[in-house]
């Protein structure tokens, strides 16, 4: 997996009257920026990476008071290095040492199944109180061979009007999800498609934030309707504000026809960073990252200066907030949440602690239980 998307270029700063710090009296309150830290299959550590590094960076983002941690689908030590150990080993075991970030895992979709994926990512919601997320993943290009790739391929796909098998993977498992109502009984689900054909009972009952929060890419138009109709959060590459505005703009008129608002959807941008105590002390430790730079886009400058752009972007309405990838992992994120989140509490658009204990409540988003009741009201 080369990431979960594409972020702000590099240099980007404030758009002219925006991002001046809190709103005057009398005016909306400044839209709160949302962070999150993305941790890659192979990090840039300098040599092995165990289980400290993870944990390490998993406290400094809960320390950042960031909504979550996105853990790739296999963290590998090196990019030659054989196997790795799956994101959900390695979530059950963070949440056992975090109290409030949220903990997002990849998952393959395309060749998962819904029944074990459902009570596997259930089960890291318990385990954590309400803190899962899961990040829709594609079957790896190496993974299976040639026998089961050939598998996945022989029912209909989405040219012949049905849904791919990682999209109705999802449906099927939100439905075994939401098949568990807080206070009823467990339901049956009965489901027949091209890919799936099950009658089967959720494993476990909902989690304190209902199920696990959803986070999908938007890289296509298939994607962008998946993610209206089943996402709580899309990943976005877009790079200037124009972009990031237009891709909200039609997530919005996607969403009302499955109707949702347009809050039950968070945007997040994905980008690295790199900060200097000036701007060019910022680009010359860019250039020595080399390739770690060249392959992502990647915010450059000062604190006061990330804290501008990261402020007028959320500002603007392109995004929610920011998927964050340290170039140098575990401390990388250290210098970001030491010397940019204070910027950004001062500017008033950042949380100065938890506001409450699950991912949902980070993220400002409904419990599923009331999405669904609301929109079977049609409100």
């Amino acid at each position: 997996m080369t990431g979960p998307g594409s972020g702000v270029g590099a240099g980007s700063g404030p758009s002219p009257g925006v991002g001046r710090g809190a709103a005057s009296a009398g005016a909306a309150p400044p839209r709160r920026v949302h962070l999150a830290a993305y941790l890659p299959g192979t990090p840039d550590t300098g040599g092995p990476s165990g289980f400290a590094s993870v944990r390490h960076l998993a406290r400094t983002a809960e320390r950042g008071r960031f909504d979550f941690l996105l853990l790739d689908q296999d963290l590998r030590p090196r990019a030659d290095a054989e196997g790795g150990c799956a994101s959900l080993t390695v979530l059950n075991a963070l949440a056992a040492v975090t109290g409030h970030l949220g903990l997002a895992a990849t998952v393959d979709a395309a060749g998962g199944e819904p029944c074990e994926l459902a009570r596997c990512l259930a089960s890291l919601d318990h385990l954590s109180g309400g803190r899962a997320a899961w990040h829709v993943g594609p079957l790896p290009p190496d993974e299976g061979g040639p026998a089961r790739r050939a598998a996945l391929t022989e029912a209909p796909g989405p040219d012949d009007g049905h849904p791919d098998r990682a999209d109705e993977c999802v449906e099927v498992t939100r439905a075994l999800w939401r098949a568990w109502p807080p206070g009823s009984a467990p339901r049956t689900v009965r489901h027949s498609g091209p890919w799936f054909d099950l009658t089967a009972r959720p494993a476990l009952p909902p989690s304190p934030q209902g199920h696990p929060v959803v986070i999908r890419g938007a890289g296509s138009d298939g994607a962008r309707e998946a993610a209206a109709r089943t996402a709580d959060v899309v990943l976005t590459g877009h790079t200037d504000e124009e972009g990031g505005r237009a891709l909200r703009a039609d997530l919005g008129r996607r969403l009302t026809r499955y109707g949702r608002p347009p809050g039950a959807l968070k945007v997040m941008a994905v980008a690295a960073f790199v900060l200097g105590e000036t701007e060019d002390e910022a680009r010359a430790k860019r250039a020595a990252h080399g390739p770690g730079t060249a392959r992502r886009p990647c915010l450059t400058g000062t604190p006061a200066s990330l804290a501008a752009t990261l402020d007028a972007y959320v500002r603007a309405g392109a995004a929610d907030g920011f998927v964050l990838t340290p170039l140098l992992a575990p401390d990388g994120l250290d210098e970001f949440v030491d010397l940019v989140v204070p910027l950004l509490q001062r500017r008033g658009v950042y949380r100065a602690a938890y506001e409450g204990p699950t991912l949902r409540d980070h993220l400002g988003l409904e419990r599923p239980a009331a999405e669904a009741d609301r929109v079977a009201a049609g409100r």
